[in-house]
């Protein structure tokens, strides 16, 4: 095996649409509606380098607008959606007309009850409590 595989680690390499700092829309009915990315657990980089991710990444996120209990929170996230294209297995490139994420627990599960808006296949397989309340998987 190659120096530097990714054999143990099996996440499908996303062209980094969202980077720590990055305002993105709260697909979800949780009550969020904006959050900001303030780190990507696991990322590991140069030093100085702003952290990113892509779709399916967990990030953590504070909540700047939604609802009074919510706002200002700390939470975690799956990027679901990303303006910037990426480049799937099967040669398509594919990009979407916002960036969104899904607010989740701890264990993963999502806080809101449905997803407005389609969702990346990415996303889907790689969190498959987020893929059962999809309403669209693109």
């Amino acid at each position: 095996m190659p120096k530097g595989s990714a054999a143990a680690f099996s996440r499908i390499r996303v062209n980094a649409g969202l980077q720590v700092g990055s305002y993105v829309k709260v697909a979800d009915n949780s009550g969020a509606k904006e959050v900001m990315i303030i780190g990507v657990p696991g990322y590991k980089g140069r030093l100085r380098r702003i952290p990113f991710a892509g779709v399916g990444d967990l990030v953590i996120v504070t909540v700047k607008k939604g609802t009074p209990e919510l706002r200002r929170q700390v939470m975690k996230a799956i990027v679901v959606r990303q303006r910037r294209p990426y480049r799937r297995k099967d040669g398509t490139w594919i990009a979407f007309e916002d960036n969104a994420v899904v607010i989740v627990s701890p264990d993963g599960t999502p806080k809101g009850s449905e997803i407005r808006g389609p969702i990346a296949k990415e996303a889907a397989e790689r969190w498959p409590r987020i893929s059962q309340i999809a309403s669209i998987i693109i």
